[in-house]
């Protein structure tokens, strides 16, 4: 009677390791891929702030340099006119688009007091480097994740418990081929 209930006891014994030991794997795993869907979802997250801040920036820059190009270039062209014309009235015409230009210009510099381009420029390469940035740490902690995520499915005994509990592997974020070209941003 007796080593029936030692024999009892080492099949509870037993049963209860076999079962914790699943418990606690089960649950690292749901941690991990949890963890990876989260991370997947930041790379998600910088894909959308790039794809709303970017046009939005060049189409300011765009707006702000065609303002100063219009009006540089109308400054530029009266002065060529003045300083090239051969008669007095061209160079009378020469001189009075220049006036009007650079009283447009005043009028830009009174409202910027500093002319923008340049700023607005800085700013664009600055979010562009930004954004890059952000979106590569992201995609850094993401495949990191899924790598610690891989090797414990993959590794005995977590791939027994793995395959049985159904996790599978994750893709790792691979840059796709254009990426190896460089980008144009055009204006």
């Amino acid at each position: 009677m007796k080593s029936v209930w030692i024999i009892l006891g080492v099949v509870v014994l037993a049963a209860v390791v076999v079962g914790g030991s699943v418990t606690s794997k089960w649950n690292a795993l749901v941690a991990m891929d949890t963890d990876i869907k989260a991370k997947w979802a930041q790379v998600e997250n910088q894909l959308q702030r790039r794809a709303d801040l970017i046009p939005n920036l060049v189409e300011t820059v765009k707006g702000f340099a065609a303002q100063e190009r219009t009006i540089l270039e109308a400054i530029a062209n009266a002065r060529a006119k003045m300083a090239g014309g051969g008669s007095v009235s061209d160079r009378m015409a020469g001189s009075n688009e220049l006036s009007s230009a650079l009283s447009r210009l005043l009028v830009v510099v009174e409202n910027y007091p500093r002319l923008k381009s340049d700023a607005t420029f800085i700013r664009l390469m600055d979010e562009l480097a930004g954004t890059e940035n952000r979106l590569s740490v992201e995609r850094k902690r993401y495949n990191d994740s899924l790598q610690v995520y891989t090797v414990a499915i993959r590794q005995f005994p977590g791939n027994l418990f793995a395959s049985f509990l159904g996790f599978k592997e994750h893709p790792f974020f691979e840059a796709p081929p254009e990426a190896r070209q460089v980008p144009q941003v055009k204006f």
